[in-house]
């Protein structure tokens, strides 16, 4: 008799997945991370001020969404400024082939002889590489001036920012959404609960992702956030204390 089955995952599509997100790990972390630390800052201090919940979400969503995307916006504008360095360079170095052929080829010589080339090998080596404009260029940009490709999209860095900053960063909030009968001071216990849930989730995320030990990540992660949480928190009550 014939049954039916629930359809399995396509591996094609979750190692595309799995390679975009660790392509983009270093973004997530840092946007989920400040998103939460932000939000929850702002839950903090409206707390300790002791104003309604209503006001409290109303800051929270305010400065998640504000926030978030000046994140996003300076982390894609940092990108592009790169990209567009890394172009000069090029250029530069293209120039540089054209008018100065026998200094280039110098360079690429001292290059590889340094890393054990010698004799007939290096002279074909620094005749295959001279005859190839993008390859000198390539090894003058990586080997003689320490600057190298990022093959991340700017569009996809900040993108990848934004929604790290917003779904990680809407948790602490989610208490004054779903649990507006309890009090203000529990309240804050519970987003201070699920602020420490979610640090959590991102520890995990990277340990899945660079199949690394899950609790030594999600410890970390978790030590790391919290105390700039705290920091947070105590800015918030220092200033509250200061003109309250």
């Amino acid at each position: 008799m014939a049954t039916l089955s629930s359809p399995t995952p396509d591996p094609g599509l979750w190692q595309k997945w799995k390679l975009t997100f660790q392509t983009h790990l270093g973004e997530f972390v840092y946007g989920g991370i400040d998103g939460c630390v932000t939000t929850f800052a702002v839950v903090a201090g409206a707390s300790g001020a002791d104003l309604s919940i209503t006001v409290i979400l109303i800051l929270g969503f305010a400065n998640l969404l504000a926030d978030g995307f000046a994140m996003s916006i300076g982390a894609y504008l940092s990108a592009q400024s790169e990209a567009q360095n890394y172009r000069k360079y090029q250029r530069e170095q293209r120039k540089l082939i054209k008018e100065e052929k026998g200094l280039v080829e110098e360079k690429i010589r001292e290059i590889y002889a340094q890393k054990g080339f010698e004799g007939p090998l290096l002279d074909q080596v620094v005749s295959v590489i001279s005859g190839k404009q993008e390859q000198s260029v390539e090894i003058l940009m990586q080997e003689s001036l320490g600057i190298f490709p990022d093959q991340k999209s700017p569009t996809m860095i900040g993108g990848m920012t934004y929604v790290s900053f917003i779904l990680v960063g809407l948790i602490p909030l989610l208490a004054y959404v779903f649990f507006q009968d309890q009090s203000l001071s529990k309240l804050f216990w519970i987003a201070s609960a699920f602020t420490s849930l979610a640090f959590l989730l991102i520890g995990w995320l990277k340990a899945r992702v660079t199949e690394t030990s899950a609790i030594r990540g999600m410890l970390e992660t978790l030590t790391l956030g919290g105390i700039a949480a705290m920091v947070s928190y105590g800015v918030g009550y220092a200033l509250d204390q200061w003109f309250g």
